[in-house]
């Protein structure tokens, strides 16, 4: 997990998506500000360590991992690894209105750019 963003320069998911060269693959709303960035491809990690106002980093494009990040309330998501999601995780997604974000970076690339943008070291 990547240290929390809230002493530090925030970001939009609009700055993620540019930061990350992502796709937007659902979301209407890019002005949700991110507070904290985590990584992860086990839910149950995102379960015990996922916080409200959190955006996920995983390379898992399931209806479970929609599932997860809609009851640990986190703002948003972005599937890493050029993975992509089928319809039922879209479907899902717009129906829990969480964002959904791709990148073909990989999870290590996209956490160190986020972690670049909220520091500036």
């Amino acid at each position: 997990m990547m240290p929390t963003l809230a002493k530090q320069k925030t970001l939009t998911l609009a700055q993620v998506r540019d930061l990350l060269g992502a796709e937007v693959l659902w979301g209407d709303d890019l002005t949700i500000q991110v507070k904290e960035v985590g990584a992860a491809d086990l839910m149950s990690d995102v379960l015990n360590l996922g916080k409200p106002g959190m955006l996920l980093l995983t390379g898992l494009p399931s209806t479970q991992m929609i599932r997860t990040v809609a009851v640990a309330g986190l703002c948003g998501v972005v599937l890493v690894r050029g993975k992509r999601p089928d319809g039922a995780v879209l479907a899902l997604a717009r129906e829990r209105k969480i964002p959904l974000l791709g990148t073909p970076l990989t999870m290590f690339e996209a956490a160190g750019l986020l972690y670049l943008a909220v520091t500036g070291r």
